[in-house]
């Protein structure tokens, strides 16, 4: 069908495949979802948004995969399918924060701050899906940790379906999509498959986690998250837009360090499922553990970078900032 309708991704400087692909499979991911929702047909007030919001933005990234939207059309879009879930009254309400204990939120900051999450977590899914089989797998990870902690809480079956679904989805893509992938899943199962997981954090799983509901979505969505956080930052100091494509995404860089394909994405499989586990342990945890596991979980990422660059005899930050120090010193002495 991808063929067929001429929704295929070309190569440029920019992507990494070398010959046109097939980017439908997003398609397989959203209709699968679509009849496993159906079947449950969950027992929710917003089931009906839910099912409308996801179709138009299955619907934006098709047409974005076959003619190109422009960023504020796509954008756009990602917006309407949001505001549609977000009136319907599905919002993030309150948050639980560290020492400063639980807060309410006001309704008028609500619905921003809503339809801004569900946002966010569409375009880092998509934005991390450069390499076969990375945002399929990375969700995968992230969808499994969401649903051990569903399956702890007791309280939240809606989260336990919408993980339960779009998981058997995100698997049974990767079994094609993974490294030399035959199918690609474009902004189609990208945004689709970040509109789901944006819901999952706001239907009341992580809000019976009254210890770190603010933080725990943010650490298990860590890769993608802090990539696209450092990607918007990047382009704001070289005063581009931030829907500038470029090179330096967190595979990118693996992959200028000399890592293979294959090697790259199994390293940043093993960085969510780091994050996915420190998840799942802060939300059973108290107070002082979690801000533990926190320090930990920052600690071996900085080790893992570290290791990373001395085996392939390169420089790292803090080996740079070591030799500084050093040769200030010895300077000062002099």
């Amino acid at each position: 069908m991808a063929y067929r309708f001429g929704v295929v991704s070309v190569p440029d400087g920019r992507k990494v495949h070398t010959k046109p692909m097939p980017e439908m499979g997003g398609l397989s991911i959203v209709l699968g979802f679509l009849a496993g929702f159906l079947y449950l047909w969950p027992t929710f007030e917003h089931t009906v948004p839910i099912l409308v919001g996801g179709l138009v933005i299955a619907l934006v990234g098709l047409i974005d995969d076959k003619y190109s939207l422009p960023p504020l059309a796509k954008l756009l879009g990602q917006v309407i399918a949001a505001v549609i879930v977000v009136q319907s009254g599905m919002l993030i309400d309150f948050v639980t924060i560290p020492f400063f204990g639980f807060h309410e939120i006001v309704w008028w900051l609500s619905y921003p701050l809503t339809v801004f999450w569900i946002v966010v977590v569409m375009n880092a899914i998509n934005l991390i899906d450069g390499l076969d089989g990375l945002a399929s797998g990375v969700s995968s990870i992230a969808l499994t940790s969401m649903l051990v902690m569903a399956v702890f809480q007791y309280q939240t079956p809606l989260a336990i379906a919408l993980c339960v679904i779009l998981l058997a989805g995100t698997i049974g893509f990767l079994f094609f999509n993974i490294h030399p992938a035959k199918i690609f899943m474009g902004d189609t199962g990208a945004l689709f498959i970040g509109y789901v997981i944006a819901l999952i954090s706001i239907t009341g799983l992580f809000k019976s986690l009254t210890l770190f509901s603010l933080i725990l979505p943010v650490v298990i969505l860590g890769v993608p998250i802090f990539d696209t956080v450092f990607a918007i930052i990047r382009r704001l100091l070289k005063r581009q837009k931030i829907s500038t494509p470029d090179k330096l995404h967190l595979h990118h860089c693996l992959m200028a360090l000399g890592f293979s394909h294959r090697a790259t994405v199994n390293i940043i499989y093993l960085i969510s499922i780091c994050f996915a586990a420190a998840a799942i342990i802060l939300s059973r945890s108290i107070l002082w553990g979690s801000l533990f596991i926190i320090c930990l979980l920052l600690v071996m990422t900085q080790f893992t970078a570290e290791m990373i660059g001395l085996w392939k005899n390169r420089k790292t930050p803090l080996i740079n900032t070591v030799r500084k120090i050093v040769v200030m010193s010895q300077t000062v002495r002099k």
